[in-house]
């Protein structure tokens, strides 16, 4: 069975999906992620989504479901490297991934994590 790799980073999780998603494979990560969250006690999730260049409104749901999950089990979820024709589509779709922060790259996706994990005041969405 075909799974995308979730590797640990200090206290956060990163997820890179390589691969065109499918909706098996999207509730295979939604399990293996929630299960990591807690076997690893994960403060965060970092997911980079910059391989899709299609995102459909069940692929968009699962990732606001992988962030409600996270949200439940303590961690925070962070999606970076979305494309524009995926945020296009997100939006005609009526998707507003709630609980689901964003930044351009791994790196800025990295600083609000920590910065949540700090008890920033500056947590919140983030475009940039």
């Amino acid at each position: 069975m075909e799974r995308i790799p979730i590797l640990k980073m200090g206290s956060f999780l990163l997820v890179t999906i390589q691969v065109d998603m499918h909706d098996q494979l999207a509730m295979t990560l939604q399990d293996d992620l929630t299960a990591r969250i807690v076997s690893d006690r994960a403060s965060g999730v970092l997911i980079d989504i910059s391989s899709l260049d299609v995102v459909d409104s069940f692929i968009g749901r699962m990732l606001g479901n992988i962030a409600a999950m996270a949200r439940v089990l303590d961690a925070e979820t962070v999606v970076v490297g979305m494309q524009p024709s995926v945020a296009i589509t997100l939006v005609e779709l009526g998707l507003s991934l709630p609980g689901i922060r964003t930044a351009l790259n791994v790196d800025r996706g990295m600083e609000l994590l920590r910065a949540g994990n700090n008890g920033d005041s500056n947590a919140g969405r983030e475009n940039g």
